[in-house]
């Protein structure tokens, strides 16, 4: 249909999360998508929104995750979490060494995987499954995992990052520059992030392993 989006489907209630008059959040928008009906289509489903009216304004949002407001949300049953509960959670071995905080999930093969990141073993994804997870706790803040199940380097075994080699003058530029005048002024960074006012995210949700 005209405007419609063709979604692949992350949430366990697609029936409730796509009815008509749901509203649902293009990720880091401030402002909703309105859903104005939905159906299943395998693969997924097709929504047109009411904000969306043609094919060429659906194209914007392509490969874009849509969030709901994590505030009226259902409450989950002991061992289940959102995913945006274990976003920012730390993660630690089974001795409480630091292993990095949760950036991101994702599915992968019906499976969830937590982007864990920051860590003195370096980046990497950690399936929500036995035997990488020994406890998922996120709502008091604990994520245990097993290094040896994941395969994770020692912190001595990982090599810093070479440093980035300058480019090679071109003909033509081979004498030396003098190098800028020292500025008393710091420099000014734009600060990144979501717009404020953003919904918090909520996809989908995880079980813990047993």
């Amino acid at each position: 249909m005209r405007g419609g989006l063709r979604v692949e489907v992350l949430t366990d209630d697609p029936g409730a999360r796509f009815a008509p008059g749901a509203r649902l959040y293009p990720e880091g928008a401030a402002e909703p998508l309105t859903v104005a009906e939905a159906w299943a289509a395998a693969p997924g489903w097709i929504i047109r929104f009411s904000e969306i009216p043609t094919r060429n304004a659906a194209a914007a949002y392509l490969s874009v995750y849509l969030e709901a407001d994590a505030g009226i949300v259902p409450p989950l049953p002991r061992g289940s979490y959102y995913w945006h509960e274990l976003r920012g959670c730390p993660v630690v071995d089974p001795d409480g060494g630091a292993l990095g905080t949760v950036r991101d999930v994702y599915r992968s093969g019906g499976a969830e995987m937590l982007v864990v990141e920051g860590g003195p073993r370096g980046a990497f994804d950690l399936p929500v499954a036995r035997p990488f997870v020994r406890i998922l706790a996120p709502r008091r803040g604990e994520i245990v995992a097993d290094p040896d199940a994941l395969d994770l380097p020692r912190p001595d075994q990982l090599r810093p990052p070479r440093p980035p080699r300058p480019p090679r003058p071109r003909k033509g530029e081979q004498r030396a520059s003098q190098p800028p005048p020292a500025s008393d002024t710091p420099e000014r960074r734009a600060p990144g992030g979501a717009p404020e006012g953003a919904p918090a995210p909520e996809v989908d949700h995880v079980i813990a392993p047993d």
